[in-house]
């Protein structure tokens, strides 16, 4: 399959157009590292100048399971795998959206200062006619994960260059204290798996645009 790749001017122009039918989700996808979330907030900030709140975010790490009970299944090395994330918590938030017959609904923000989602952290106002869904596994063709895909409008995937990944990744890590040694065993152990379960366990995006800077 070929690949139709946009920008980032030619997804909003094309955002705004779909947006005058009504609401429509749209599924920002990539795997970690790939600057998911600044271009995101960088999109939907493009967007809102257009129209005020016309857009809003939802990410997809608000839904991750709480550290105490990872510890009581054994996760916590693999923290941001599959199936560290509560799918069907996320699956009925995109359900409420999708129905969008409510003035506003809550949603969780993961604080990444404390490691933990936070209930309720920020709202979706019902007059949002575009929300993006940010997150690694969005596109995954196995369940649970691939129930939320009936529900996406339009899907977007981030690519980026592996050694780009990479030093994203560690530089994550390095901001937050950790040795390099430390680091190396986190992208070893789990971030570098993540990143190839997402790109060869996610089904065709409808489009695709490639990250460059280092520093996303």
């Amino acid at each position: 399959m070929t690949r139709s790749f946009v920008n980032q001017q030619q997804l909003v122009s094309m955002l705004m157009s779909k947006s005058s039918q009504g609401r429509i989700l749209v599924a920002i996808v990539g795997p970690p590292g790939v600057g998911k979330s600044t271009v995101s907030q960088d999109i939907c900030q493009l967007l809102n100048q257009h129209k005020n709140n016309i857009c809003s975010v939802l990410p997809m790490d608000g839904f991750h399971f709480d550290d105490g009970y990872l510890d009581q299944q054994g996760w916590t090395a693999r923290k941001g795998a599959p199936h560290t994330f509560d799918v069907g918590g996320l699956l009925n938030i995109i359900k409420r959206l999708s129905i969008n017959e409510e003035d506003h609904i809550a949603i969780p923000l993961f604080d990444r200062d404390i490691e933990i989602a936070r209930a309720g952290a920020a709202i979706i106002s019902q007059s949002s006619q575009i929300i993006l869904i940010e997150g690694n596994y969005l596109l995954l063709e196995d369940k649970p994960w691939s129930d939320l895909n009936n529900y996406f409008d339009l899907s977007i995937m981030l690519v980026a260059d592996a050694d780009v990944l990479n030093m994203r990744l560690s530089q994550r890590w390095l901001e937050l204290g950790f040795s390099k040694r430390d680091v190396e065993k986190k992208l070893d152990d789990n971030d570098l798996i993540n990143v190839k379960v997402v790109t060869e366990k996610s089904i065709d995006a409808d489009y695709y645009l490639k990250t460059e800077s280092t520093t996303l």
